[in-house]
């Protein structure tokens, strides 16, 4: 078994462990020396590779008839060049067909985004089966069964006439194309969990990712056997380029897992991971135990595809305690910066910027500076951190902002009574709010490269979070806040920001976009609603609503000269928990298409909810008890005083219009409890043990509020 080249070698530093320098600027081990293409120019080997699934060998080219792998090409581009569905013609985008790949399923988390080969849909369901369906007809031609349970799944790969698909219990499994049929099964264990992560097959190699685990590792697997051929760790082993990036032994669980699948130069011979956060305690919020720059999580790294060989990586966070780890699926485009034309890797996601680095040796054509940040010894936080000289896309500190805008409740706005802070503030026992939260800025959304725009594409969200190490291990969203968000399109020559479009939902978590050459882009929403938008400005063309949440990304194939859209609609519950829309919709759309949209589901509850659920006000005398908890079977409120986010007895009190509510601190509190009533600023109580105050409800509506001493207790009065 192959592993990754030990022998490149680094200076120490005094105090941090590594040459600062060297590793701040991502500098190669080894020079690449391949010279550059002109911008856009077609591959010399512009056929399928060696059984590849129809993918050409260079990442840049567009797909056209086929979408053979999650993300179209190598590059991860999610662009086609097929054009016959344009802006002329688009509101006549029908549906040929839909298949209900489960029967009717309603439960579950469906990820998957399918693959097109030969005029045949690959999805995998939210119950790990694999169907293969006809693209023309929407007939299902066979299915594969999962034997080993349910699984968090993303994508199918296509290659050597097999699909390859996920176990329960870090299994690949390789089924034949035709039939669906098991041609063999290979358990990979000690190197995480293999969930998540889309499988991506290139020239007799599987790219695998592990999605979880004390350590995670990328993997290359041998197509034909399932054999094992390479490893690279997100947290090094002893001796090799990075881990004494590790205080202690803290990289025997330092995370660093890449969560999300590659992208690939098959011409460089180099394939590019990122690696997610870095743990500590089990918490990537908890850096204290776990001293330096924590290499290579929150990094991309360019390794060579056979061998896993090390040839340069970029850290965008160092020392991160946010769980704010850029783990997109990164997209390679050739641009031209400063006139000249490079090959680019776009890397960024969650913290809402972008990283334009050169894919030949990781160098900053645009500029990236070290920035000084704010200091917490007991956090071992690192001094400073890597900002684009361009800035970033979307806001990076909460700020109070007035009633108005389009969005209801401009989720910009802070909800009250937490610390305010910006980007790379650190915390310790204090919860410290901040946006993008761990949410993103982008998440694990697949984002596109238009050839036709030249722009990159990302759906984004805003939600702001709030750190500590009392909260959960990455962080709270807090109860009340606006959950919403939007598209940006930014030029990766110049890094800046050409629109940017607010929508009424996150769109950060799975929702994916395909661009295509008639300057079309496709996203779906998680009210069910696939939407097409003018590229160049954002402005919406079209939208057809698929009967449940969209946590995937579209896809365009080709088959006998008609040209089709593709999504899969089953849904998942980030960040809407059960509120987001579950199904099994496999929809396939035509120009002149007449099958009918399905019914609208529900819409996802925007506002993050409460802990707990109505009880009506007549149960508890129209009373709400800070600073307590409520058990709802026995109508009992708590004994001790609590700053739990359920700390608010009851937390969602139901009652009629007109009713006056009475707001207790109870005598044998410690503290001073209040509750500030937002965004609508109805009531701001402060109360000493012992004193209540009442409010009377003239307007029906849903009012948060929360607690001045803590503001982690949560309620709500709805008002019918």
């Amino acid at each position: 078994m192959l592993q990754r080249g030990g022998n490149v070698k680094h200076q120490q530093s005094e105090g941090a462990g590594v040459d600062r320098r060297r590793v701040l600027k991502g500098a190669a081990a080894t020079a690449v020396g391949t010279a550059l293409a002109p911008a856009g120019a077609a591959a010399a080997d512009a056929a399928p590779g060696r059984g590849d699934g129809h993918v050409p060998r260079s990442c840049t080219q567009p797909m056209a008839k086929d979408f053979p792998k999650v993300g179209g090409n190598y590059g991860n581009q999610n662009y086609s060049s097929l054009n016959r569905v344009h802006q002329g013609n688009v509101r006549r985008l029908g549906a040929a067909w839909v298949n209900r790949i489960e029967g009717g399923l309603t439960t579950g988390t469906n990820q998957s985004t399918a693959v097109a080969v030969d005029g045949v849909l690959y999805i995998e369901s939210a119950l790990g089966n694999v169907h293969a369906v006809d693209g023309a007809t929407g007939a299902t031609k066979w299915t594969y069964t999962q034997t080993r349970g349910t699984l968090t799944r993303r994508g199918v790969a296509v290659g050597q006439g097999l699909v390859f698909t996920h176990g329960r219990g870090n299994w690949i499994v390789a089924l034949d194309q035709a039939t669906g049929a098991v041609v063999w099964e290979r358990q990979i264990t000690g190197y995480g969990n293999m969930e998540k992560v889309a499988v991506t097959y290139h020239d007799g190699l599987l790219h695998v990712g592990t999605h979880d685990g004390d350590r995670g590792a990328a993997l290359a697997v041998d197509a034909g056997t399932g054999e094992l051929v390479w490893h690279f760790w997100g947290a090094p082993d002893p001796g090799e380029l990075g881990n004494d990036a590790w205080e202690g032994d803290s990289w025997q669980t330092g995370g660093a897992t890449p969560w999300m699948h590659p992208a690939l130069d098959p011409e460089l011979g180099l394939v590019y991971w990122t690696f997610g956060n870095a743990r500590g305690n089990r918490s990537s919020q908890d850096g204290s135990q776990r001293g330096g720059m924590n290499l290579f999580s929150s990094s991309i790294v360019a390794m060579e595809i056979k061998t896993g060989k090390y040839r340069w990586h970029f850290q965008s966070i160092h020392h991160g305690i946010w769980d704010m780890d850029n783990v997109m699926a990164p997209v390679l485009a050739d641009v031209r910066i400063h006139g000249r034309p490079r090959k680019v890797v776009v890397y960024g996601s969650k913290s809402g910027m972008y990283f334009i680095l050169d894919r030949t040796d990781g160098s900053a054509p645009l500029g990236i500076d070290e920035v000084p940040v704010p200091q917490d010894p007991r956090q071992k936080t690192w001094p400073t951190q890597p900002f684009p000289r361009q800035g970033a896309w979307t806001e990076t500190r909460v700020v109070d902002q007035p009633l108005g805008t389009s969005v209801p409740g401009d989720p910009n706005r802070a909800v009250p009574n937490y610390v305010q802070g910006a980007l790379y503030d650190p915390h310790w026992d204090v919860p410290v709010l901040s946006i993008p939260g761990h949410g993103g800025g982008a998440d694990w959304n697949h984002q596109s490269f238009s050839h036709s725009t030249g722009l990159v594409y990302a759906g984004f969200g805003y939600v702001a979070a709030a750190h500590s190490l009392t909260e959960a291990s990455n962080g709270l969203r807090p109860p009340g806040e606006y959950q919403t968000g939007g598209i940006v399109a930014v030029d990766p020559g110049s890094n800046r920001v050409r629109w940017k479009k607010r929508m009424p939902y996150s769109l950060a978590h799975g929702n994916g976009i395909l661009t295509t050459a008639a300057n079309l882009l496709f996203i779906g929403q998680p009210d069910g609603n696939l939407l097409c938008l003018d590229a160049e400005h954002g402005r919406e063309l079209w939208r057809f609503q698929c009967g449940a949440a969209i946590s995937s990304s579209p896809i365009m194939y080709e088959v006998d000269g008609v040209q089709y859209v593709a999504v899969y609609a089953g849904g998942t519950g980030i960040p809407y928990g059960d509120s987001a829309p579950r199904g099994d919709f496999l929809w396939a759309f035509k120009v002149g298409g007449t099958v009918a949209a399905a019914p609208a589901p529900p819409p996802p509850v925007v506002r993050r909810p409460v802990s707990g659920g109505p009880v009506e006000g007549a149960v508890v005398a129209n009373t709400v008890v800070l600073a307590r908890t409520y058990n709802a079977t026995t109508g009992q409120v708590g004994t001790a005083e609590s700053t739990a986010v359920n700390a608010m007895a009851p937390t969602h009190l139901r009652v009629p219009l007109g009713t006056t509510v009475t707001f207790v601190n109870p005598p044998d509190n410690v503290n001073e409890h209040g509750a500030t009533q937002f965004f609508e600023g109805l009531f701001d109580f402060r109360l000493a043990p012992g004193q209540s105050a009442t409010y009377t409800f003239t307007r029906r509506g849903e009012y948060f509020f929360n607690d001045c001493f803590s503001p982690r207790p949560t309620g709500k009065i709805e008002v019918y």
